[in-house]
């Protein structure tokens, strides 16, 4: 039985033995530019998002959440290779809960799959799809959280053993505003692919605007090489800015 499979069913056996204790949500939206841990994913283009989620009084969760992506194909164009892969699909299941009033946790596992994609066609790379492990504190407005690759990092061979350290806040301006500062660290482990480490950091303006509908406006950046992030002549790992709009229900 593959993940998905087990998830839906771990799902659906919550909700049948204690609807009346969980919640389920959906998402959908669209991104000018799409970008995770401060690198381009979409090739600089716009991009289609959506999820689901389910979550249990207990502090159980469970969902997905996917995305357009153009990273893989062009990745191959650039190498001479044609590769396919243009949908992204992330699994994920954790527990959340509190130690005190002002600080609480957050545990799970994710996997990143990369609908029927050849990404490994190219010399030098493996399968992107990944697999990591991550914790989480919170306290107050700040959250701290480790995420851990148990598998090879997306596409880098012999990169087991990743990390990426995140610092973010989130503030209340009130009237529907919020601001989220935030820095990240991801290190890639391989004696070859040290060099493609990177510090990413963002600051993103959003607003509630009633009724499931939100809007954001991100500023993001990073400083990976320029020669190691460029691909088809873009600069994936250049600041940018970043508007998007959501509708949960």
């Amino acid at each position: 039985m593959n993940l998905k499979s087990k998830i839906a069913l771990a799902a659906l056996a919550l909700t049948a033995g204690s609807a009346a204790f969980a919640q389920v949500s959906y998402n959908v939206g669209a991104v000018s530019e799409y970008r995770y841990r401060g690198l381009a994913q979409s090739a600089l283009a716009p991009a289609v998002q959506g999820g689901v989620d389910y979550a249990h009084s207990s502090g159980f969760y469970v969902g997905a959440w996917g995305s357009q992506i153009r990273w893989i194909a062009e990745a191959g164009t650039a190498a001479g290779v044609e590769t396919k892969g243009d949908v992204e699909l992330d699994f994920y299941a954790g527990y959340k809960g509190a130690i005190n009033k002002d600080l609480s946790y957050d545990v799970g596992y994710l996997r990143y799959e990369y609908i029927g994609n050849t990404y490994k066609d190219i010399a030098g790379t493996v399968s992107p799809n990944t697999d990591e492990a991550y914790g989480a504190l919170t306290y107050g407005a700040f959250t701290f959280k480790v995420s851990y690759a148990f598998s090879d990092l997306f596409g880098y061979a012999k990169s087991s053993g990743s990390t990426y350290y995140d610092l973010s806040a989130t503030f209340d301006l009130g009237n529907g505003l919020s601001v989220v500062p935030h820095v990240g660290s991801q290190q890639i482990e391989g004696s070859a692919n040290k060099q493609y480490s990177y510090t990413d950091y963002s600051v993103t303006l959003a607003k509630d605007l009633g009724k499931g509908l939100s809007a954001s406006v991100a500023v993001i950046g990073t400083d990976g090489k320029t020669s190691l992030y460029t691909v088809n002549g873009r600069k994936l790992a250049d600041a940018t800015a970043v508007v998007g709009i959501k509708y949960a229900f």
